[in-house]
Formats: structure tokens, C-alpha cells, sequence
């Protein structure tokens, strides 16, 4: 596989994942906010730690890559 390949495809990774963060994450607080809003605000947990994880993942694609 070519480097520009893989460069492609760790972008396309990244975007799925960014999409699935922001998607995953809007339902669990729509689902909130309809059924339990008057309680403690639960999602903040997954947008925390699953946000912790996606950080790493944008780090990672966004350092140079290492050759050899």
C-alpha cells in the first residue's frame, strides 16, 4: 500500500469516527433531555471519555507519518 493510500484512509477512519461521536452523542442527549432532563446530565460521561479517545485519534492521524 502506497503512503498516500494510507494517508487516505486514516482520514476516511477519522471522519467516521468524528461522525459517530457527534451522532452517538446527540442521541444519548436527546434521550436525556426527553425522558430525564431533570436529573443529573448522565451523557457528559460518554462525551468525556469516548471525547479522551477521539483525541488521541485526531493525534494521531495528524502527526506527520514515520517513514522506514
Amino acid at each position: 500500500m502506497t503512503s498516500s493510500t494510507s494517508e487516505a484512509a486514516r482520514k476516511w477512519g477519522l471522519r467516521i469516527h468524528v461522525l459517530c461521536y457527534v451522532v452517538f452523542n446527540a442521541v444519548q442527549v436527546m434521550v436525556w433531555w426527553i425522558f430525564d432532563s431533570s436529573n443529573h446530565f448522565w451523557p457528559i460521561w460518554s462525551i468525556v471519555a469516548w471525547g479522551i479517545g477521539l483525541m488521541f485519534h485526531i493525534w494521531g492521524v495528524s502527526r506527520p507519518a514515520r517513514v522506514g
